[in-house]
């Protein structure tokens, strides 16, 4: 069987009652090999295609089963004691390849993978079904959430978030597209898509549920960034505006995006020293 469906078959053990307590070896062997898959890379929870970004459904539902069917147990990292279903990922494999994580605070979790070429600066934290593409820069106290799917050559700034989507496992997460700059302190959540090439202001926050207002096409979309766009935050009148407690109207948050300038991009280069 494929490794596809022996995580279909154990997805539909576990609805019909399997638990922790009776998983056998054989069960947890399958759960180690879709861990080593997603860790090379050759499984991902989310694809792009014709019609855009859609999730691996069974990807998910192989991570969830780590969770429902493994035991928690005491671990350590360093002098550090902890409690978790899963041990932290080995990283030899990323030094062959060319990535760097900085010490005390770099934290990747089983089961993400890190391209070639990349730096996670510490402290940082890569949880279980992200991919981080080559030459990604995660810089210090970001958040990387569980099957986020991160491109090639991106920014992300210190302080950043991107959110985990996990549960319904038919929802895509946040995809961050080749060639983004996040500047520090943004927040990704909820399945947003950021298209490639794009430069997101300082302390954006991108959600489904703020509208773009996208000053190129003249139109106001909800849930991505189209690609080659610089994204700021500015505030709109709210619906409650004209509410007597708000001295002066009140104000919800919303994103504008324009076309990305020449100067814009050539701010957000990283230095060639990083990497020498």
């Amino acid at each position: 069987m494929s490794l596809e469906a022996d995580v279909s078959d154990l997805w539909q053990r576990k609805q019909d009652g399997l638990t922790a307590a009776d998983a056998t070896d054989d069960h947890l062997a399958v759960l180690d090999e879709f861990l080593e898959a997603l860790e090379a890379g050759e499984v991902r929870a989310a694809e792009k295609g014709s019609d855009g970004w859609e999730a691996n459904e069974w990807v998910k539902q192989g991570i969830l089963l780590n969770f429902g069917l493994r035991e928690t147990e005491a671990r350590t990292y360093g002098d550090v004691t902890y409690h978790d279903v899963l041990p932290l990922r080995e990283t030899a494999d990323l030094n062959e390849r060319g990535t760097r994580n900085t010490p005390d605070g770099t934290v990747i979790r089983r089961g993400a993978y890190v391209g070639s070429d990349a730096i996670l600066m510490s402290p940082a934290f890569v949880n279980i079904g992200a991919y981080v593409g080559d030459g990604t820069l995660v810089d210090s106290c970001d958040t990387v959430g569980s099957c986020a799917q991160i491109g090639d050559d991106v920014k992300l700034g210190a302080n950043t978030l991107i959110g985990g989507v996990l549960e319904p496992v038919e929802d895509a997460p946040v995809i961050v597209e080749d060639g983004v700059s996040l500047g520090a302190g943004c927040r990704v959540t909820s399945g947003f898509v950021v298209g490639e090439n794009s430069v997101v202001g300082e302390n954006t926050l991108l959600t489904p549920r703020i509208p773009i207002y996208d000053l190129v096409e003249e139109e106001v979309i909800y849930g991505e960034l189209p690609p080659e766009r610089r994204a700021f935050t500015r505030f709109v009148e709210s619906s409650v505006s004209d509410h007597d407690l708000f001295d002066g109207g009140a104000y919800k948050p919303a994103v504008v995006a324009t076309d990305v300038e020449e100067q814009t991009l050539e701010a957000t280069e990283r230095e060639d020293a990083l990497r020498e």
